[in-house]
């Protein structure tokens, strides 16, 4: 299974437009937010516009990169000790907490929703100035950590990317917030379903990870990389 993990991680670039130095890879962080209101549980998805140079018309999580906001956002609830435990064996604290912050602004972004609690409006930073001027703050008490994932090398555009996981009735609403949605498509699929999408293999790998999780929520996160230009899997 781990064979494949990253065969199409050159985001469809041709082999002169790749860059032949490796390039460090860039923290960043995904959130799978799973429905449980139907006869199987369904996750929600995204389909990337054509013109993304990354990756174009693939299906993937909400995520993204991590903001130096991302550091200083205020939260409603923290990460479980168990969460942090696992995200800190990837990052330092402070950096893992950012990470997950950064799954729930992207999550926001890109497809309008919020997993948070209501809150005051406040002033933010950045990014985060729409977020807030929701009334609501992150719950990150909502976040588990399912896997890790880091392209490898010859991939012009790299990540290290975090994979959480979260209940949909811990959003405030299943409704999106007006004005938001960066991905181009969006819908909520079974996990058999979403196996069948034009999918980035990485995505593929993580999805089959989730009724495993679902079955054992205490399951170690497997972690893909490259360690001298061979993939290996590990756990945490």
């Amino acid at each position: 299974m781990t064979n494949d993990a990253f065969d199409d991680m050159d985001g469809g670039m041709s082999p002169v437009q790749a860059s032949t130095r490796p390039v460090r890879p860039r923290d960043a962080a995904t959130l799978i937010l799973v429905r449980r209101d139907g006869p199987k549980p369904r996750v929600l998805m995204g389909r990337r516009h054509s013109t993304h140079a990354f990756m174009p018309d693939k299906w993937v999580f909400p995520g993204g990169r991590i903001d130096p906001s991302d550091f200083r956002a205020p939260f409603a609830t923290d990460l479980r000790p168990d969460v942090a435990a696992r995200l800190a064996k990837t990052a330092p604290p402070s950096r893992a907490r950012a990470l997950a912050l950064a799954a729930v602004r992207e999550t926001f972004e890109e497809v309008g929703l919020l997993l948070a609690r209501p809150a005051p409006s406040r002033p933010g930073v950045g990014p985060w100035r729409e977020f807030l001027a929701q009334g609501a703050l992150p719950d990150l008490a909502a976040l588990d950590f399912v896997a890790r994932a880091v392209t490898p090398t010859a991939s012009p555009r790299r990540f290290d990317a975090r994979f959480m996981m979260a209940e949909a009735d811990r959003l405030i609403s299943l409704e999106r917030q007006a004005d938001c949605g960066e991905l181009d498509e969006i819908a909520w699929f079974e996990l058999e379903e979403a196996l069948g999408l034009d999918l980035p293999s990485v995505t593929r790998f993580v999805l089959r990870e989730i009724p495993l999780r679902l079955a054992d929520p205490s399951r170690p996160a497997p972690c893909l990389r490259f360690v001298r230009g061979r993939q290996q899997l590990v756990h945490l």
